[in-house]
């Protein structure tokens, strides 16, 4: 079989009674993570412009499509999973499977499908999985070679991360699903250059790739004739992106085996997953720093590994004038904890902070093949040859909070804008079991942010 067949036999098995328990558990954690920090995200100004994209391309629906979460005004699918992963991406504190966030991508695409086609809730978590291990298995692959090349793995991954999702919500056969994953793997891209010039693209690439991967399934479903070899074929995905022959019989011996949802991990800070550890260790640099002036630091150094210091805008020094260049920014992220702590949006956009970007002069990133993934290794250089060393050490294990560690993090971003705690409730309750609520049940959630047409009705 073709890889794509591969995956596609191994999508349609995919049911409640074969996931084994602990894999169903990390997925309704992840649609938990998805839908809590989508919340926090309503005061962030990416979906706005994303709403006023997909409104001017789709239209508003009076009746039936998808609903603009946090807005209340409905258009098409793709419409809505442009708009709604920008939300859930809007502080940029969704999952990470590896280097790609399939959350962001896969939750708002199948939230707006059953909305609008009335598809089953029994379907939403074996979806839902469809697309995390489908997309992780490739990132898994081949994101060591992709991400320094220069491509997203958001966008490259995801758009097959989001067909497959799609093909097992629309509950597709073996050769359909197959034609959507091929025909994934033919549109897939997404640059990481955005990061390197501090703007916002990478901002909507997660709401495209959502758009391509339901693409490509409504293709599939209408009869497209889609190359079975999209993957390993000489001028197919993996060559054509990595520059390497594809063994798919041993990619595919992966699935079911190596589950990819395992290696999701949560952020629990508003910045770039490979810059969740330094401020990790500046909170604890912070306080072994006390009692000393900050503005008498010689020099600060930061020894990170290679795939992570090479990702875009990790080195840069600003000047900053948006939170997409300060949340990827090594510097800014260590030199803002090291001032004030735990860092939250209000930080991340305080751009003209003379004390921050005097700390950031004197913070230099140096790449080390000898620190580990997810690791870091700071040494503050103080007056009189006093030096500070830490090693920060940290694993996968560390991110992988439990549905209890989610439900403490989405709640604690919901309080830096004072959202009540009962719309956490719903969500709670819901992603428990999702087949026992409505898909009302999470929109009204969402009807409830301010900014929404139900609350403006509500509070006008």
């Amino acid at each position: 079989m073709t890889l794509s067949q591969s995956i596609a036999v191994f999508i349609t098995q995919l049911d409640h009674s074969n996931i084994p328990s602990d894999v169903l558990e990390k997925a309704k954690t992840c649609l938990l993570n998805g839908y809590g920090i989508g919340l926090g995200c309503h005061n962030t100004p990416y979906a706005p412009v994303a709403r006023r994209a997909a409104l001017a391309m789709n239209g508003e629906w009076k009746h039936g499509g998808a609903t603009l979460l946090g807005d209340g005004r409905r258009t098409s699918v793709a419409g809505a999973a442009l708009a709604n992963s920008a939300l859930f991406h809007g502080r940029a504190q969704e999952d990470t499977c590896g280097a790609a966030h399939f959350g962001a991508i896969l939750i708002p695409l199948l939230t707006a499908m059953i909305e609008a086609d009335v598809y089953p809730l029994e379907r939403l978590l074996p979806s839902l999985l469809a697309g995390y291990e489908a997309g992780g298995l490739l990132e898994q692959a081949y994101a060591g070679i992709t991400t320094p090349a220069g491509f997203r793995a958001s966008a490259v991954y995801g758009t097959v991360a989001a067909a497959a999702a799609a093909a097992k919500l629309m509950n597709l056969p073996v050769e359909q699903t197959a034609a959507a994953l091929s025909n994934a793997a033919s549109f897939a891209g997404g640059l990481l250059q955005s990061f390197a010039d501090g703007t916002d693209e990478w901002r909507y690439q997660v709401g495209v790739a959502g758009q391509t991967g339901y693409t490509a399934a409504q293709l599939a479903r209408a009869g497209s004739v889609s190359a079975p070899g999209a993957f390993e074929g000489d001028a197919g995905f993996i060559k054509a992106f990595t520059g390497q022959k594809c063994d798919a019989e041993a990619l595919a011996a992966r699935l079911g085996k190596d589950w990819a949802m395992h290696r999701v991990t949560f952020k629990p800070f508003p910045v770039c997953a490979f810059n969740q550890t330094p401020v990790t260790a500046g909170l604890v640099v912070r306080e072994q720093l006390k009692g000393h002036a900050l503005e008498s630091i010689r020099r600060i150094i930061v020894r990170m590994n290679p795939y992570e210091t090479g990702y875009a805008g990790m080195d840069s020094k600003g000047p900053f004038n948006s939170i997409s260049g300060t949340l990827m920014s090594i510097p800014f992220c260590i030199a803002n904890t090291l001032l004030y702590g735990i860092p939250d949006m209000k930080a991340m956009t305080a751009y003209d902070d003379a004390r921050v970007n005097d700390l950031m002069t004197r913070i230099d990133l140096v790449s080390d093949e000898n620190v580990k993934k997810l690791c870091c290794a700071i040494r503050v250089e103080l007056p009189n040859d006093e030096v500070i060393d830490h090693q920060q050490l940290m694993e996968f294990a560390d991110y992988a909070y439990d549905r209890a560690g989610v439900s403490e993090l989405i709640r604690r971003v919901g309080a830096e804008s004072d959202l009540p705690g009962s719309l956490y409730d719903g969500l709670e309750a819901f992603t428990l079991a999702p087949e026992n609520h409505r898909i009302a049940d999470v929109i009204n959630c969402f009807s409830a942010l301010p900014g929404s047409t139900a609350w403006s009705a509500n509070n006008g």
